[in-house]
């Protein structure tokens, strides 16, 4: 007598495995990709003649992360902390200091002229910079100019930055302009 051996029925297994991958697919979320918002400037016109730009040195901040993390502003060395402070002071310029920042009247449409600094922030970072302190610095010196237009907003507009609608927006990113250059990461720790 010979024994028959039990299969299972594998028709409906296909079924199953497809609703249950359709429902995982469904239900999951997927995480997205998180990076620094950043506006590169527009491509220039070929036909452009190009101009040699001469900053005032006086209108630079350089910003440098070294290998060991430590961080300094201008030639000061400073704790993050800081950071967001000394950047706000270096824009505004309250005391018309001849060692920070020139502003320059400015025509912005819908608003008038006023007074636009030219100050850019110089970044940067060591190959040896860990990311985490990179990102931790990023992070102050965004906040820095969006705590300017949010004062900005307020001054002009009675609303914060975020609350006004695109055209107001747009003026206050025309007074309070984001200008953070980044350099190609060097050995900036023998500095």
């Amino acid at each position: 007598m010979s024994k028959k051996t039990p299969e299972l029925n594998s028709a409906s297994s296909a079924d199953i495995a497809f609703l249950l991958l359709s429902y995982f697919l469904m239900t999951t979320t997927m995480d997205q990709a998180s990076g620094l918002q950043r506006r590169l400037p527009p491509i220039p016109d070929e036909k452009q003649a190009v101009e040699d730009q001469k900053i005032n040195r006086r209108n630079i901040i350089i910003v440098r992360i070294n290998s060991a993390d430590r961080l300094f502003a201008g030639n000061e060395p400073m704790d993050v902390s800081f950071l967001k402070d000394k950047i706000k002071e270096f824009l505004v310029n309250p005391n018309n200091d001849p060692n920070l920042p020139e502003r320059s009247p400015k025509e912005i449409e819908g608003f008038g002229t006023y007074n636009v600094s030219k100050g850019v922030i110089s970044l940067q970072n060591d190959r040896g910079t860990s990311y985490k302190k990179y990102i931790e610095v990023q992070n102050e010196l965004v906040k820095a100019v969006n705590e300017l237009r949010d004062e900005f907003a307020k001054a002009h507009f009675g609303r914060a930055y975020i609350s006004l609608d695109e055209e107001k927006q747009r003026i206050v990113r025309d007074a309070i302009p984001q200008n953070i250059s980044e350099a190609e990461p060097k050995d900036v720790s023998k500095q």
